[in-house]
């Protein structure tokens, strides 16, 4: 009887041996999650550079526009024209912003979106893009305002 019972106590218990292999486990599975979620930060960072193109910086040149009757130009200071009144009382007293706020005019990423008008991909309107996760304008990771073929 004696016997029978360090039997049943020694199965109620984990060995090391299992301890660590559900360990390992744990391990691997956090491994494998964190390197989805590594590219989902990516993921979401580009989606989130393409909405505010398309949406929110976007619709503020577009307002910019509306009261300047012209896009913003480089002798205005590009995207810094959104916040900026012109120094020019002629130009200042149709601007009605600021039109967006200033942190608005980075990237996820930290740098500041590019932004060209005449645009040379949209030539009636004006270029606006990010050169994304690696910085290098030109690479496959670019955010922008065109389609390229």
């Amino acid at each position: 009887m004696k016997n029978r019972k360090n039997v049943r106590v020694r199965r109620k218990a984990f060995t090391l041996i299992e301890v660590l292999l559900v360990l390992v486990i744990l391990g691997i599975i956090a491994v494998l999650v964190l390197t989805q979620l590594g590219g989902a930060g990516e993921q979401a960072n580009k989606k989130a550079a393409e909405v505010a193109i398309k949406g929110q910086l976007g619709s503020a040149i577009e307002r910019y526009k509306l009261s300047m009757k012209r896009y913003p130009r480089e002798d205005d200071g590009g995207l810094r024209a959104l916040l900026e009144k012109p120094s020019d009382d002629e130009a200042a007293k149709d601007w009605a912003g600021p039109y967006i706020a200033e942190e608005a005019l980075k990237d996820p990423w930290g740098r500041e979106y590019i932004y060209q008008f005449p645009g040379r991909f949209n030539e009636q309107g004006f270029d606006l893009s990010s050169a994304g996760p690696d910085g290098q304008e030109g690479t496959d990771d670019d955010v922008k305002n065109w389609k390229q073929s």
